[in-house]
């Protein structure tokens, strides 16, 4: 082919390409036209939807960079906390759990608890469901807090704990749906809020169920407005429907010291739980009233004025209206990690114990050791059952002081373990009696007879057993256990004695039964990771909070809305 039929050949061929390029070629062929527009829809899309998918990487990149840095942060505040810890806590010592591994007795025992814990509930939930508590003996349910479900929210943490996941679930499912609040009923601000703020917020801190922290922070904002007092120190009864707050009448217009210094774990774990401070500024409130007339002992009456925030003088006790108040002061220098933030607690309590040891006394001839109460500058030879808190209370605040004084606190909750559980071997059901008196020669005997399945000496055996390793503390607790099982037990769950002399029984089964008893008892024999005092404290009615620092709070709700956003995106959301 000559050169000019090649090149009228290229021509023809070049001309052929361009012709695509020409708007002409498609106006003329409408088909091709809208091919060519889906081609470049879908060649935008692409390259759109790349472009989006670059930008979520880079967020995602971004928040992990803040994740790692947050981490880095409580890192290096860690560092800070175990090498360079608050003066408070420098030096001193510092008792924690003793590592014990699980063996074949241990199981064994706590699996009678559990079986214990089935038959109490499983009779709750039949004859008493969404009560307050259950009359075993008449096989029916009784409001005695109004009810608010006591004894299913009570539970909560104990079937949890457990793993009674069944019967967990169908409790969630009664708090979702059927739990209400919106009553006119007069409430104890105290009650409510150990039992059902405490329950529901261990609740939400062991599942991460939202629906448990919604409830808690419904009652208590309901519970609020009993600390709008001159001073700040609550108003023990609330109505919870129109928020009318007073004292009992037989107080003379006082304030209970304990019904009004046992708030402070509850509602500081609100305030970080729902970020909102309102909760911790009203019970903090309340101990910086306290302490601006806190006498050196530590000992304040069990009657305190709503209007002056002074006391009367009245009874000081570590029994019944005085107990908890002593106890939160050790269990908030706990849970805010032992640092500067409330180191006041710390100092407070220290001048409690100073007082509660001006209170010991010993008997004769068997040298129990125990602790008066006061009425002015009377002691009274009688302790409480109640007071057996103490011996715990005193094992789990002895880390703090130096060694020696470490020791000698240590020293001290024992031998007064060994009296409360004196009261139990001391009558012929073994189990012990609501208060005693020790007079001189004649030891110790049972006051007011009845016994109404308390805890507060297992629970002090299970501190015990877990800062000492001991395992003297568990057979004890057995023993206690099997006396439970003997005289309290019957078909319809378990219930307390009119007289521990006799064995005549009574027709209630407590709450704390469920909340308090059995969960200290199943956790005697339990892995001492399992709830670890490292990580958690126990409020007043053994309801474990968890430990948690202002940057962990953060990391969750970012964890959480991490989480949130994934979800949406797998379902096709985003």
């Amino acid at each position: 082919m000559g050169r000019s039929s090649r090149s009228s050949a290229s021509s023809s061929l070049s001309s052929s390409k361009w012709r695509y390029c020409n708007p002409a070629y498609y106006l003329k062929r409408p088909k091709r036209l809208a091919l060519l527009f889906f081609v470049f829809v879908c060649a935008s899309f692409l390259v759109w939807d790349r472009q989006t998918l670059v930008r979520e990487h880079e967020v995602e990149v971004d928040k992990l960079s803040e994740d790692v840095n947050q981490l880095k942060m409580m890192l290096e505040e860690l560092k800070s906390t175990h090498g360079d810890e608050d003066s408070s806590v420098r030096g001193k010592s510092k008792l924690t759990s003793k590592v014990i591994p699980d063996d074949p007795v241990d199981i064994h025992r706590r699996e009678k608890v559990k079986d214990a814990m089935i038959h109490a509930w499983s009779s709750y939930e039949k004859y008493a469901w969404g009560h307050d508590e259950l009359q075993p003996q008449t096989k029916d349910g009784v409001d005695s807090f109004g009810g608010l479900g006591a004894t299913l929210i009570d539970s909560l943490d104990t079937l949890y704990i457990m793993g009674l996941d069944e019967q967990f679930q169908r409790a969630r499912e009664w708090v979702a749906t059927s739990l209400d609040f919106n009553k006119d009923y007069d409430a104890s601000v105290f009650e409510t809020t150990i039992r059902v703020v405490g329950g529901l917020l261990s609740a939400y801190d062991l599942s991460g169920d939202k629906v448990f922290l919604d409830k808690a922070k419904d009652i208590a904002d309901r519970l609020l407005p009993a600390w709008d007092t001159p001073t700040g120190i609550p108003y023990n009864i609330i109505n919870l429907e129109n928020g009318n707050p007073h004292n009992p009448g037989w107080t003379g217009g006082s304030s209970i010291l304990a019904d009004s210094g046992t708030e402070q774990l509850e509602f500081f774990a609100l305030s970080q739980r729902t970020g909102d401070p309102k909760y911790h500024q009203k019970a903090e409130r309340v101990i910086l009233e306290l302490n601006k007339t806190f006498p050196a002992d530590g000992l304040l009456p069990i009657y305190i004025s709503p209007d002056s925030g002074t006391g009367s003088s009245s009874t000081i006790t570590f029994g019944a209206m005085g107990d908890s108040f002593y106890e939160y002061l050790l269990k908030v220098w706990i849970q805010g990690s032992k640092t500067g933030a409330v180191k006041l607690y710390r100092d407070m309590w220290e001048k409690s114990m100073k007082g509660l040891v001006s209170l010991v006394r010993r008997s004769t001839p068997s040298s129990f050791t125990y602790i008066c109460e006061k009425s002015g500058d009377w002691l009274t030879d009688k302790m409480d059952e109640l007071a057996c808190f103490a011996p715990g209370m005193l094992a789990l605040g002895s880390a703090g002081y130096e060694p020696a004084e470490s020791e000698r606190i240590l020293s001290l909750a024992e031998e007064l373990a060994w009296t409360c559980y004196n009261f139990y071997q001391s009558t012929p059901t073994k189990l012990a009696g609501e208060n005693y008196f020790f007079r001189s020669g004649e030891d110790m005997s049972v006051g007011t007879s009845w016994n109404i399945l308390r805890p507060e000496t297992v629970e002090s055996l299970f501190y015990l057993w877990r800062l000492t390793g001991n395992k003297t503390y568990q057979e004890w607790g057995w023993n206690i256990f099997q006396a439970f099982e003997k005289n309290s037990r019957v078909e319809g769950g378990y219930v307390g004695l009119k007289d521990v002399n006799t064995g005549i029984k009574d027709n209630m089964m407590q709450s704390f039964f469920l909340a308090e008893t059995l969960k200290y008892l199943y956790l005697l024999f339990s892995p001492t990771s399992v709830i670890s005092l490292d990580e958690w404290v126990f409020n007043t009615e053994a309801h474990p909070l968890r430990i948690v620092k202002h940057q962990d709070e953060q990391m969750n709700a970012q964890t959480e809305d991490k989480i949130t956003r994934l979800r949406g995106r797998k379902e096709g959301q985003w």
